[in-house]
Formats: structure tokens, sequence, C-alpha cells
């Protein structure tokens, strides 16, 4: 029985939110590859926080709807958290609805807000840096929120949809805890509440709010909430960890040897933190290449990437490194007539295989991974299933962790989402797992 499974849509969400909980102590690991995919389990046994990844962001709706319910009637937990996207992309209704009626909790506690990373909720709507979501880059992804109202975005449930306003989080738990309790006992179905968060003291008085529903409350948020949703940690021997507890925790193996990066994000965040990486350091890769038929790939690109590893030089592995490249690989898709998602699956495989290469070969001090879909790609290529976190992190939403199978079983790790950092957040991640000398 674990103390709490993790389920979410990506894997940099599966990381950031699992990292909550290791930073408090629990020995917190994330399967990485969907199950579909051959996800092995042996060596999530002993952690008591699991992270999956279902990878259903971009999935149809009612296979996103299934995957999330497959996790969460077959992994045992004290506790379910349904991570959704801070800036709610995805199968946000259907997923939390499937998490719901699989936990059989009696409401589900609905707070995406992330502080720490600009993300709010007031008055039901959720906003990206003040601006309500849905009128910013997210609302243009092609599963991005067509409404910043989060009562709007459940509001095809079947269930109820109640709200607590931000001058009842204000007054405490107990008050938040009684908003609960009513909404479940006038409901006939389990009730979806939204309340307002606009500050990190909002999301403590939540959770702790949610924790004193009787009947269980399916925690539904990003990578917020999570760091106050309370859990048993195990006990530990005074003498030894006790299983699924780690003493040394620490990924940084060595502070010499080159890092590899991997950026699969064209957010305009990641773009401007790509603008802060040293020109040598970037090794950027056609599009055109890319896009080619199986087997066509970039050779050439990896064999820059491993000479730079092997020379003791980082390298940071991109397909874009502005607007215009990123203009450039959906014309070079259009040219070739393919869809959005073949293009988006097409250019992270590419760039995962080059990343294998450059594994196998450069044998690089740590990894740094920048976008969900490239992050799964990349190990998906070096044969991982699982990564342990460390409770280290870069920044609000950059957890580091450690390959725990695979090709580079060990290496260090870290991931972050296109949106999440400041300028020189993927620097600052390199500096991480390895020597940047710029």
């Amino acid at each position: 029985m674990y103390s709490a499974v993790v389920v979410a849509d990506d894997l940099t969400g599966a990381m950031d939110t699992a990292h909550g909980f290791a930073v408090r102590g629990h020995d917190a690991s994330v399967v990485a590859i969907p199950s579909s995919d051959g996800a092995a389990g042996a060596e999530r046994a002993e952690a008591t926080v699991l992270g999956v990844n279902t990878d259903s962001r971009y999935a149809d709706e009612g296979d996103a709807a299934a995957a999330v319910r497959g996790v969460v009637e077959s992994v045992p937990a004290d506790a379910v958290y349904k991570k959704v996207d801070s800036t709610l992309r995805g199968n946000l209704a259907a997923e939390v609805d499937a998490a719901l009626a699989a936990s059989g909790a009696a409401v589900a506690l609905v707070a995406p807000a992330f502080p720490a990373a600009a993300r709010t909720t007031e008055g039901g709507v959720h906003r990206v840096e003040g601006t309500p979501v849905a009128g910013t880059e997210y609302g243009d992804d092609e599963k991005g929120p067509a409404s910043s109202s989060l009562p709007e975005s459940f509001a095809g449930l079947d269930r109820p949809v109640v709200t607590v306003p931000l001058e009842a989080v204000e007054a405490g738990p107990e008050r938040v805890a009684a908003e609960l309790e009513t909404a479940v006992e006038r409901s006939e179905r389990a009730p979806i509440v939204v309340p307002d968060a606009t500050e990190e003291g909002h999301l403590a008085t939540v959770a702790a709010a949610g924790g004193a529903v009787e009947g269980g409350t399916l925690y539904v948020g990003s990578g917020g909430l999570a760091a106050h949703v309370d859990v048993p940690v195990p006990s530990v021997d005074a003498d030894e960890p006790a299983a699924g507890t780690r003493g040394d925790r620490s990924a940084r193996q060595s502070t010499t040897g080159a890092p590899l990066g991997v950026v699969g994000s064209v957010n305009a965040t990641t773009l401007a933190q790509l603008e802060a990486v040293p020109d040598e350091a970037v090794v950027e890769l056609d599009p055109t290449e890319l896009l080619a038929e199986e087997g066509t790939g970039p050779d050439g690109t990896a064999s820059e990437a491993v000479e730079t590893l092997r020379a003791g030089r980082p390298a940071v592995l991109t397909a874009a490194t502005d607007r215009a490249a990123v203009d450039r690989t959906v014309a070079a898709g259009r040219d070739r007539g393919l869809p959005t998602e073949e293009v988006r699956e097409r250019v992270a495989d590419g760039l995962a295989d080059v990343a294998a290469l450059a594994v196998r070969e450069g044998e690089p001090s740590g990894l740094v991974l920048t976008g969900g879909d490239v992050a799964v790609a990349v190990l998906r290529s070096l044969g991982a299933t699982t990564v342990e976190l460390t409770g280290e992190d870069v920044g609000a939403g950059v957890p580091v962790g450690r390959l725990v199978d695979g090709i580079g079983a060990g290496t260090p790790v870290v991931t972050k989402a296109g949106g999440f950092g400041a300028r020189e957040t993927i620097v600052n991640s390199l500096e991480a797992v390895g020597r940047f000398d710029e």
C-alpha cells in the first residue's frame, strides 16, 4: 500500500508533483513510461509515493479517462492525487471524473493553482501571471482550455460543481472543511469543489481541509497543492532507513563531467531560457531531418553532440531556438502533409534518438529534459521506465531525480515543463547535474 499515488497526464507533471512529497521525506518514484509501452514495476516496490505518467494529455477523451481509471483501480494507496496541468491543458474534466469515480472519494478538491509559478485562481477564474489562462499562449494549444473558468470547465459533467471563495479560504481550514462537507451532504453524486487560491498559504489551508472530509478526498491539482497534502511518512529506525525511505538521496554523483540538455518545448518561456545558454553549447537539429522518414535522421548532429560531451563541454539539443525555427518546423510538416500531432511526435522522437546516442557514446554527467513529450521520448529511447526523486530541485516545478533503469541507470536527471522557470533555469539545471563552464 502506497501512502499516495500521483496520476499525471505527462512526465514533467508527474515529476514535479511527486517532488512535493519527496522533499518532505517520502521515497517517491515515477513510472515514466505508460504501461502500454511496457513499464516495469519492480523498481517501484519500495516507494511510499508513486507517480504514474499516463501520457494522456493529447489522447482521445475516452482513452485518457480509461488510462486514469486503470491506474487508480490498480494501484493501492491511502491517498489519490490527480495531477492536472497548471494551465488547464489536456482532458481535464474527463480525467478528473474518471479518477473520482474510480477512487470512491466523497469529493474532488480541485486546486490547480501554483503561486510559485505564477498560477492562481480567484473567483473561480484561473490565471497565469495575472492573465486568464484561456487568453494566454496555452489557450492556443490543441488541448488548451476553452475557458478560464474552472466551474465552466467541469460544467459538462453529471456532477455538482461548487466554488469556495477566497474569503472562505482565508478564514481557515475549518471553514473550508465545512464548505466541503456541506457540498457532499447536498449532492447525490460526489461533487467537484473549486476553492480559490492565490498564495501558498491558501493551498496549505485547502489541503488541510481536504484531509478532514469523511469519506475521503480526491486531491486534484498541480505541483503546488501536492506540497501541502499530508500523508504519513514511514518511521525511520535510528540505525538504518526503513523500507521505502532513503538515506543519501542526492543525485549529484560527481561535480565533474559535462551535462546533456534536450529541449523539446517551444513555449516562449523555454525559448527565452535557451537564449541564456552560450551559443557553443547549443546543438540545433534541422527540423527537415527530424521529420524525414525513419532511418534518415540527423546522424551528423548526433556526432556533434557526442564530440562536445567527450570534450568535457555541455551540449543542449533542440530543434528550435526561436519562434522562426518553430514556424519552419510547422511549415516542413505541412509540406509533408503531416498532422500537428505527428509533427510533435517525430520531433520528440528525433531529439530522443540523438540523445540516446549521446548518452551511449558521450556518457554525460546528467540529463536536463525540457517538455513532457521529449522527456518521455528520451527515457523510452534509453530503455528507462522509472525515475527516483531525490528531494532536490533547481526551482519551483523543476525537480531533480535519478534514472532507476535502462541505459545510463543512476544518471541524475532534471525535468522541466516548458512554461516553468526563470531566464537562467536551463543553465542552472545543467550546473545542477554537472560542470558548466561558460
